[in-house]
């Protein structure tokens, strides 16, 4: 089936803002509660919220085998695990309906009354229930810098890194999406110079720039996901803020790797964009060397050109442009981490994330994540209101956009946007 939705040439017969991330080429999903307190599931043109349960309850799919409360529910799940062929029709649909030459829905004042909304009409929720999240490890560039940092410059990879995707298995609880504020989270802390650790809040909290990826279910316990088919899987991506608290991480992640400097928060923007809409950015990923073994092994352009940034907005200042990066710097494909991650059975479920590991580039100011861009603490970063950060600090709300331009048309995720919070009063902690 082809993808009729991605026609560069389509316009839309709602509003859709210059540069807006959201044409009618996107069409991303998401769930928002609307003005009369209803969950849906819908989806986004231009500054537009449209109620595909609505939608559906009008028979504006009938052609379309669905169930009938399929976009009556609180998450994307169900209709995740309807598999490719539904996304694609559904999207290709939503693009026909919405199309300037089409008079379908454009010219029943009645429906739109009770499809339609406006942005500030809504309250978006977290899009999926998220089962399991592992988180990635696939910029070489990052990889690299944080080895310069912890252990050898002259040997920041570890022997396994250019063999494998390196990932951990993260906490799903505690993944929110947009506008939702983190907490400056406790641990244990090895002071500089102490040989024994001492407890209180983090001091070295950090963002990390990531994307993940969202999938069907894929396989049955057991059953490996071949690499050429991990794509038909993948729904589709969202930016994400996987929060982290340095010190804590530093002192607790020999031998089995982070816990509670990850768990705390993970941030995510609200609206999936699914793959067969980032189609058209297609590019190559990095050269593997060493070549991967075969079960890894993968052919053409398996990348998306996704330009991403962070923006760091101080408690008494505006917003300052910390970081520029874009997606096709991962070293690892999308593909080969769900092709490995399922090599030795392991079943993955509708609703499963991924996330991408911090994405950094070659260049200073591509760097992904605060650790790096002040190297450390050694390098502080100037903002525009003469204040410097090495790390995040209480308050300081964190900001990521992405998106992809190419011939005139934008695709893009929206943001990501979290308020970092002081830590709890200490004697919370106290019996």
């Amino acid at each position: 089936m082809s993808i009729k939705a991605n026609d560069p040439a389509r316009i839309s017969w709602l509003p859709v803002p210059p540069q807006s991330d959201f044409p009618i080429q996107n069409i991303p999903f998401g769930v928002f509660l609307t003005r009369d307190d209803v969950i849906t599931i819908g989806t986004r043109i231009g500054d537009t919220a449209i109620d595909l349960g609505a939608l559906h309850q009008l028979g504006y799919f009938n052609d379309i085998p669905l169930t009938d409360d399929i976009f009556l529910q609180d998450s994307l799940n169900d209709f995740i695990s309807d598999g490719k062929k539904t996304w694609r029709s559904v999207r290709n649909r939503i693009a026909e309906l919405f199309d300037k030459d089409n008079g379908e829905l454009q010219h029943q004042d009645a429906h739109k009354k009770i499809i339609l909304f406006d942005l500030d009409e809504i309250e978006m929720q977290l899009p999926v229930h998220i089962g399991d999240y592992t988180d990635f490890y696939s910029s070489r560039e990052h990889a690299t810098n944080v080895g310069k940092m912890f252990r050898d410059p002259e040997n920041a990879l570890l022997p396994n890194w250019l063999h494998l995707p390196v990932g951990y298995h993260g906490r799903s609880s505690t993944i929110v999406p947009s506008g939702t504020p983190v907490r400056r989270p406790y641990g244990q802390l090895l002071p500089r110079g102490s040989e024994e650790p001492v407890f209180g809040p983090s001091t070295r909290v950090d963002f990390e720039l990531e994307m993940a990826f969202i999938t069907t279910d894929a396989n049955k316990m057991g059953e490996p996901i071949p690499v050429a088919e991990a794509e038909d899987y993948i729904f589709g991506l969202v930016l994400f803020n996987d929060w982290s608290a340095r010190d804590i991480q530093k002192w607790e992640y020999v031998p089995l790797g982070p816990f509670l400097a990850k768990s705390f928060a993970s941030s995510i923007s609200p609206w999936i964009v699914t793959l067969d809409a980032l189609e058209p950015f297609r590019v190559a990923s990095p050269d593997q060397h060493p070549q991967p073994l075969p079960y890894l092994k993968q052919d053409g352009p398996r990348s998306f050109d996704i330009h991403l940034e962070v923006g760091l907005i101080p408690e008494n200042g505006s917003e300052n442009t910390i970081c520029r990066s874009n997606f096709k710097h991962m070293y690892w494909t999308m593909a080969q981490q769900l092709a490995h991650h399922t090599v030795n059975g392991c079943k993955i479920n509708s609703g499963d994330m991924m996330g991408s590991g911090t994405i950094s580039g070659k260049t200073e100011d591509s760097f992904g994540s605060m650790l790096e861009l002040a190297w450390m603490g050694t390098k502080p970063v100037a903002l525009n209101n003469g204040e410097t950060r090495t790390f995040v600090e209480d308050m300081d709300t964190v900001v990521m956009r992405g998106f992809c331009h190419d011939n005139g048309l934008r695709i893009g995720f929206g943001e990501v946007r979290s308020q970092l919070l002081p830590a709890l009063p200490a004697d919370r902690f106290q019996r």
